[in-house]
């Protein structure tokens, strides 16, 4: 169910294989920011970049050719020094999905340093932006069913068809999490579908009355859907994070810390999903996009 999260390396190898990563090609002092192969993430990449312009530092864009996995390897390398990642699934990633995420951004960034820190790597305050899987309705249903949270739908939705990945059965983090934590069970209703397209057809059909969609997806902003809130924080914290190179964090101080920390304080998921929505639907350039975010937000 996670796109940009699904490429693995054992965590073994990573702490033997970026043990050297001070040494890597960059040095400490130039800041070469990597992003992954996917639209959010280069959008996420320029803001990080033209924030930093902004503060006189000098910064550059990598893309690294593919997901966490070559990331990880260009941090190896020394090919970049800085990436947006995701709080919960950066951690899966290093603990081999031992399940220690939760809904808390901040207990779960916590956890992620510790493996991080083996590594020569760190992560600074996660933001409010968060890309995870989301229930998504259309306004009428929400309208009829009167849905604006999941405590609405352990509510009012027990009629309701759930539509989504076949995994949703077993992950902790769909129908299980809505079982244990709201106390709706919607596995009679469900319909297992995909992550993407199919599940977008069926909600626009009226084949589902719940989707599940990434919760920044460019679709929910364009069709004008609605992202249930998750109220009682049954989600994973896959929350937009800077990290960064001890290298590079040592060599800018403080000052470094608190611009990436000052964007992280002005992302959302509502404004990152319509950002995802002018690249993906609209075909915007990432760099437009970010400088409009940048000047919309005093940068």
């Amino acid at each position: 169910m996670n796109r940009h999260r699904t490429r693995f390396l054992g965590a073994s190898l990573l702490v033997v294989s970026l043990a050297g990563v001070a040494c890597g090609g960059n040095g400490g002092s130039d800041i070469v920011i990597g992003a992954q192969d996917f639209g959010e993430s280069a959008i996420l990449a320029e803001i990080y970049k033209g924030a930093l312009e902004s503060a006189g530092y000098t910064a550059t864009v990598q893309a690294v050719g593919g997901f966490r996995d070559l990331e990880m390897a260009a941090f190896e390398s020394g090919d970049i020094n800085l990436a947006p990642e995701y709080a919960a699934s950066m951690l899966e990633f290093l603990n081999e999905f031992a399940g220690e995420a939760t809904g808390d951004a901040a207990a779960t960034t916590t956890l992620l340093n510790g493996y991080l820190a083996d590594l020569g790597l760190v992560a600074l305050t996660p933001s409010d932006a968060i890309d995870t899987n989301g229930f998504v309705v259309t306004p009428e249903t929400a309208e009829s069913a009167g849905l604006a949270t999941l405590s609405d739908l352990a509510s009012n939705g027990a009629d309701l068809v759930l539509g989504g990945p076949s995994d949703c059965e077993t992950n902790p983090f769909c129908i299980p999490g809505l079982n244990t934590v709201y106390g709706i069970d919607m596995s009679a209703n469900f319909q297992p579908l995909d992550a993407g397209q199919v599940t977008v057809a069926a909600l626009e059909a009226g084949e589902i009355d719940v989707a599940i969609l990434f919760s920044t997806s460019g679709i929910i902003a364009d069709k004008g859907w609605v992202l249930l809130e998750d109220d009682k924080g049954m989600l994973a914290a896959d929350n937009v994070v800077p990290v960064l190179t001890t290298e590079l964090q040592a060599a800018h101080g403080d000052e470094l810390n608190a611009v990436l920390n000052d964007v992280s304080s002005k992302l959302t998921t509502a404004g990152l999903t319509e950002m995802n929505k002018r690249f993906d639907i609209d075909k915007e350039d990432a760099e437009a996009i970010a400088a409009d975010w940048l000047a919309d937000n005093g940068f």
